[in-house]
């Protein structure tokens, strides 16, 4: 029987296409992360990242303005830097359009693409364009860090306790269109505090801790009562799992933390709080819920080909 791409699912396909690429000595981190990490100068790395999205899967044209699709188009990728606690420099653009597409609707969805880029001093320097049925925007974006402030997946530690900037669920609302990439908040925490890991809630809380927890080879407890809901999340069972929230995932020991709660939070400009904390690997994740019962939950979110 042949193997479909639906049986492996959206990280087996992956899995199944990166374990076969060789790379060089100038590569300090390829696939598997928010942004592959390159060598670049004595003090700072490159930051790559691309992602793409298509109508009718990340935005439908009934709900979405163009200048919403290319500013969303552009801030997922500036999201992905900002977890590896960078700096979005250089982004080139590949749309797939109809034909049949009015020239104004480009316009007006360029126009999102670079009120965003102009925000963040990002410099939009090439791209491709081909017909296509549904409306595709794909962008590949270059960043950089400095070696002391590179944060990656990887880095959680027993002990650390687990962060998270604003609230989440219920994105589809409309905050998905909307949401401001939490890069300012990033580069406050790298440049002021020991940041172990990290990462940008994309594809749902838990699936996205399940990334840190699987790359760290750590396990986690999370307090149901503690994980911050917005306004319009509708359970939360549905706000940990579906995604596209673009908020961050961080973990830091707790002294470290504990100064962060003394000395910045008043100051700090956006909700954070304290969801859980980092355990040995044995535990996997485990959920206390408000009457105190602990339940084991598995790193399920949104993925491709489910």
């Amino acid at each position: 029987m042949t193997s479909k791409i639906k049986n492996l699912g959206e990280i087996g396909l992956i899995e199944r296409l990166t374990k076969r690429i060789k790379l060089d000595k100038s590569v300090v981190l390829g696939a598997g992360d928010d942004a592959a990490v390159i060598r670049w100068t004595r003090d700072r790395y490159l930051l790559y990242t691309c992602d793409m999205i298509i109508e009718d899967v990340h935005f439908r044209l009934k709900d979405a303005a163009p200048f919403q699709i290319g500013r969303k188009a552009l801030a997922v990728n500036i999201s992905d830097i900002a977890a590896m606690g960078g700096v979005p420099r250089y982004a080139v653009i590949s749309i797939g359009i109809n034909p049949a597409t009015p020239v104004s609707f480009v316009d007006r969805l360029y126009r999102g693409i670079e009120a965003l880029a102009k925000r963040f001093k990002i410099n939009i320097v090439g791209g491709d364009t081909n017909s296509s049925r549904k409306l595709v925007i794909d962008i590949s974006l270059l960043g950089e860090v400095e070696k002391e402030n590179l944060v990656t997946r990887s880095g959680a530690k027993r002990g650390d306790l687990i962060l998270i900037t604003g609230a989440i669920g219920g994105s589809i609302k409309g905050r998905h269109l909307n949401f401001m990439p939490r890069l300012a908040e990033s580069r406050r925490l790298v440049k002021n505090f020991k940041i172990n890991s990290m990462i940008d809630v994309s594809d749902g809380l838990i699936l996205d801790l399940g990334r840190i927890l699987k790359a760290s080879s750590c396990g986690a407890v999370i307090y149901e009562m503690a994980v911050p809901l917005s306004k319009d999340a509708s359970s939360f069972a549905s706000a940990i799992k579906n995604g596209e929230d673009f908020e961050l995932l961080f973990t830091m020991g707790q002294k470290e933390a504990a100064r962060f709660f003394k000395t910045e939070l008043a100051r700090f400009g956006t909700d954070v709080s304290m969801i859980g904390e980092v355990v040995e690997k044995r535990n996997g994740i485990k959920l206390v819920d408000g009457t105190g019962r602990i339940r084991n939950i598995k790193a399920k979110g949104y993925t491709h080909f489910d």
